[in-house]
């Protein structure tokens, strides 16, 4: 037998060090191969050019000890895409989530993004976000539009475990890599931009934003002669403007067909009844909608990203190596909404066929009410969210068998509002203009909104003119929301290897502390009040009528698409002194969470190369402990009161933060955490894998809060319907989940720059999170739309001859409030929702409230198949990648089913095909992205899923080296315009759909 020795190569000592920094951030592949120089067995790639970062690529999949994939920048500050999720989608088993057309958020091997650990030169990074809309930030999974790619060398994907990395990722870890001055000898300088044309960009009443806007970059990296000193700075600046039109729908109520449906106008009523066409079977589940709306919106991002790197190497066996990595990213957002909310006398429904029938045709008619309003709505949001971090990383090489480390990070991340009228402000505007309204759905594109206009009711005081200016218009709600959050994490790590002549042992331990801190707080103030009651007061400069349709080419519609367009804060300056509005921070919190986790762990692995029969293999065995502590600590102030505002809105007075009392609990829990890796060369160019591992994921900060926080009372009065109100609440006990992996690969390597290979994996999970739903009172609240009063309104109806729906049972009740008979002296229903909020009394009964409770009750088993071909067509430069991915999950959800249930989430197929051309000092490149239809959210409202839609995008880049110094290039990402969509049970039940565009970019490049 032909006796191996196991050479220290820059794979080997990479992998035994770090295997992409995963395993030992301490040291980064390019400093061992730096630190490694002197050894004559090191195999130095220099990456220039497309066809050269594939093949380091590939060279990095092939030697790597496990399931690894990569992309590699072609060279310093030119990596493939613009976004580093965007780059990430095109390998096997990687689909990414979009947010405003550009990737955010990675789910690998059908787990979502809370599921995947990111890491930055091996570290764990800070992060932090305010949800739009409001909320608290609940999520630990890294947002990648904060990180532009300029200074990004590679990120690489590593799919099974190792006993060496931190844990966190079932579904993979991500590491990103940015390159270091020593491993780039000499003096180098580089800088770049680009103009960006968002197509999206309207240009139309108050628009907000820039066609084009710009990006900047540069990188300055130098070394003494000696290479014992280096230094780099990297930074970059990038705007992008956008504006997108979208259609929502914030809930699909179910019901169980009785013959009837909420809200029915009876038989014996003046005019037409109900009609219900195509009904749904007796006993038959069937949804309505609660609203329909659009929303308009103009975005800016401003993103600044810097990083120092400071290296020092005063012997060939010490490098010390400092960096200071840095990114801000400001976001703003004016919109404008136009929306009706569904409640009472329903006219005509045509329903679907099939499972869940659900409308294709909805009609409410006001009859003897007066018009009701139709929403205007004029939003702002912002954010600023900045990332620092600090790093120190020594690497001593003790002898030519053992090499030591020690790592140090601390990193840091927060979020909170760029304006002190906090993260989400939306004035209300409306009129009262709707004697009829409803909408026509169907199985893709927008809804349309039905309006049965009327400004001539002499209740409503409009001005009787057939058209709808700005007089029509008036106040309503003015709601705010201020969030803040933050993120720490500390983590020190000593590690080393010390080789023998056919392997190495790999060994550390880690500490490192993580505190999470959320804070948000949220007002509703009544101006004109919901029934807006003051038409005609906003100045007519204030407003431009808009048509949605002028900024919609594929979701183009037929309905009712007119409104106005102001600004959120113009207008809530003008309605500040006049109806005395505090437009500060409220100090009543709904959400004071603070979730601390300090974690201890120790890793020992065995990596041996040897030979079976002439075959060479390597193996690969580890185990990995960690401690972990955790406190979850709350400090809320109890709600004081549930008020029942109109005839479906409720408002959650929060108490006073004075009397907020602090509650704490505690957790902990450890685990062994094992992983096996074998791979063998069946022939020269034929390699088999196998590999075994356990993994973790923890819970989101949302679930371990230890507070019930009570989002909203019920959407209808609880006496006509079986409605709940809103609450959440978490779980401090909770333990992560916990996988066992199995992977089973074959790869085919018959170029240096082609392959093709299959694999099979399967993730069996316990301890998955489950909601189990909890109905219950909290707080003493009670409901003040289902106690005595509320049935008396109801027999004073009846007694009346006035129909009972929502709206003229509020009006009963507050008319016996106010001492008079119902309609009496010619008030409306708007009149009654103006004076009156109806408070629970102590004869009022408890109110209930639907949360659902976090609990680790469900298992689970993702398994799959991934196939992937590469392959360059000898020298005529021409070239293409093609991958597949097949993720299935024993846990579906059950669309017959209303109960609340537990499905796998982000689980769908994926394709991805790149074809390439390179040739002397051309390249091009034509992507194409697809990922089947997927479940997203198993309880988006109550028990209520929601889809993602079948997805693709095409997207292409051109670059031309035009000097040794000076390069072009030119980019097009989603050059068809596709646009995403979402739905409920059926595709008939949107939920939201967003028109997206394409957008272009143009760089130039000088290198020194």
């Amino acid at each position: 037998m032909i006796q191996k020795t196991f050479t220290r190569t820059r794979i080997a000592t990479s992998l035994s060090l770090i295997l992409g920094a995963t395993a030992l951030p301490a040291i980064s592949a390019e400093e061992v191969s730096a630190n490694a120089a002197a050894h004559s067995d090191v195999e130095v790639i220099e990456v220039t050019g497309m066809r050269s970062s594939i093949k380091e690529s590939t060279r990095l999949k092939r030697d790597a000890i496990g399931v690894v994939d990569a992309i590699s920048a072609e060279d310093i500050g030119k990596f493939p895409d613009t976004n580093l999720a965007e780059s990430l989608q095109r390998i096997t088993g990687v689909s990414i989530d979009r947010s405003n057309g550009e990737g955010s958020r990675v789910t690998v091997r059908g787990f979502g993004p809370q599921y995947n650990m990111v890491t930055l030169n091996g570290r764990l990074m800070a992060s932090s976000t305010l949800p739009d809309g409001g909320g608290a930030s609940d999520n630990r999974a890294f947002d990648f539009q904060n990180l532009a790619s300029d200074a990004v060398k590679s990120v690489e994907i590593y799919k099974t475990a190792n006993a060496a990395a931190a844990s966190g990722g079932i579904g993979a870890t991500i590491n990103i890599t940015t390159a270091k001055p020593l491993d780039n000898p000499g003096f180098i300088a580089s800088i770049g931009g680009k103009a960006m044309m968002d197509t999206s960009v309207r240009d139309g009443v108050r628009d907000y934003s820039d066609q084009v806007t710009p990006e900047l970059s540069g990188l300055l990296s130098w070394t003494d002669e000696d290479e014992m000193f280096g230094a780099s700075f990297t930074g970059s600046f990038s705007q992008r403007d956008s504006s997108s039109t979208q259609a929502v729908v914030a809930q699909w109520r179910n019901g169980v067909y009785d013959g009837t449906v909420p809200d029915m106008v009876p038989d014996s009523s003046p005019g037409a009844p109900t009609q219900l066409n195509n009904a749904p079977g007796i006993g038959e589940n069937y949804a309505l909608p609660s609203d329909l709306g659009y929303r308009l919106w103009d975005r800016q991002r401003e993103r600044t990203n810097a990083q120092l790197t400071l290296q020092y190497r005063p012997i060939e066996s010490i490098t010390a190596t400092f960096d200071y990595t840095y990114s801000k990213l400001e976001q703003e957002q004016q919109g404008t909404e136009l929306s009706i909310w569904m409640s009472d006398y329903k006219s005509d429904i045509t329903f679907t066929d099939g499972l869940n029938p659900s409308p294709l045709v909805y009609r409410e008619d006001k009859r003897e009410q007066a018009p009701r309003d139709i929403a205007v709505k004029q939003k702002y949001r912002n954010s600023i969210t900045e990332d620092a971090a600090i790093g120190l990383n020594l690497v001593w090489e003790v002898n030519d068998d053992l090499t030591l480390a020690f790592d140090y990070n601390d990193s840091s991340s927060e979020s909170s509002p760029m304006s002190s009228y906090g993260n989400d402000v939306t004035v209300g505007i409306g009129s009262n203009i709707l004697a009829q309204q409803g909408a026509t759905y169907g199985a893709s594109g927008f809804p349309a909104i039905h309006v049965g206009f009327n400004d001539c009711d002499p209740r409503i005081g409009l001005n009787c003119n057939n058209v709808f200016d700005v007089s029509d218009v008036g106040t309503s709600i003015y709601q705010k929301s201020h969030a803040y959050n933050t993120n720490d994490i500390t983590q020190i790590r000593i590690d080393g290897t010390w080789e023998f002549e056919d392997g190495q042992i790999d060994f550390g331990i880690e500490s490192r502390e993580m505190d999470n801190h959320s804070v948000q707080s949220s007002t509703n103030q009544s101006m004109g009040d919901w029934g807006v009651n003051n038409p005609g007061e906003i100045p007519e400069s204030m407003l431009d009528a808009i048509d949605f349709n002028d900024s919609l080419d594929d979701y183009k519609t037929t309905g009712w698409t007119q409104a106005f367009r102001g600004d959120a804060i113009a207008l809530a300056n003008w309605a500040a002194p006049i109806y005395g509005l505090d437009l500060a921070r409220d100090t009543a919190l709904a959400t004071d969470r603070r979730i601390q986790e300090d974690v201890t762990a120790a890793y020992v692995k065995v990596s041996y190369a040897g030979y079976i029969s002439d075959l060479p293999y390597n193996i690969s065995v580890g185990v990995r402990y960690e401690d972990t502590k955790s406190t979850s600590t709350a400090n809320i102030a109890a709600p004081t009161a549930v008020r029942w505002v109109s005839n479906n809105d409720f408002t959650v007075d929060q108490g006073a933060f004075v009397d907020a009392q602090l509650r704490s609990e505690s957790n902990s829990y450890s685990h062994f955490l094992p992983n096996i890796d074998f791979d063998i060369d069946l022939t020269e160019n034929l390699k088999a894998r196998v590999s075994f591992g356990q993994t973790i994921a923890r819970p989101t900060y949302g679930q371990l809060s230890n507070a019930v926080s009570i989002n909203g009372g019920p959407g209808a009065p609880t006496v006509l319907n079986e409605l709940n109100g809103s609450a959440t609440q978490g779980r401090a006990s909770l333990v992560p989940l916990e996988s066992t992996n199995i992977d089973i690969s074959i790869e085919w390597y018959f170029d240096d720059t082609s392959y093709v290979s299959a694999g099979y994996f399967r993730k069996d999970v316990d301890k998955f999170i489950g909601n189990a739903p909890i109905v219950g009172d909290y707080y003493g609240l009670r409901d003040p739309s289902a106690g005595p009063r509320a049935l008396q309104a109801i027999e004073d109806l009846n007694a009346a001859g006035i129909n009972v729906n929502e709206t003229t049972l509020f009006s009963q009740v507050a008319a016996t409030q106010l001492g008079e008979t119902i309609y009496a002296d010619g008030h409306t229903d708007n009149y009654y929702e103006k004076e009156v909020d109806v408070f629970a009394n102590s004869d009022d009964p408890l109110m209930s409230f639907l949360s659902q409770s976090p609990t680790n009750n469900k298992s689970a088993v993702i398994d799959g198949m991934e196939f992937a071909v590469q392959h360059f067509f000898g020298d005529s430069g021409f070239g293409f990648q093609a991958n597949y991915t097949i993720v299935n999950g024993d846990i579906g959800f059950d669309l017959a089913s209303t109960a609340t249930q537990f499905a796998l989430l982000g689980l769908s197929d994926t394709a991805n095909l790149v074809l390439l051309y390179e040739m002397d000092n051309f390249s091009a490149r034509i992507a194409y992205n697809w990922r089947d239809e997927f479940l997203n959210n198993a309880a988006i409202y109550s028990n209520e899923p929601e889809f993602t839609e079948e997805y693709s995008q095409l997207d292409f880049s051109i670059g031309y080296q035009v000097t040794e110094q000076f390069s072009m290039s030119f980019a097009g990402i989603n050059i068809t315009g596709e646009d995403p969509r979402k739905h409920g049970r059926t595709a008939n039940q949107l939920t939201f759909a967003e028109e997206w565009h394409a957008r272009y970019e143009l760089g130039l490049r000088y290198t020194f």
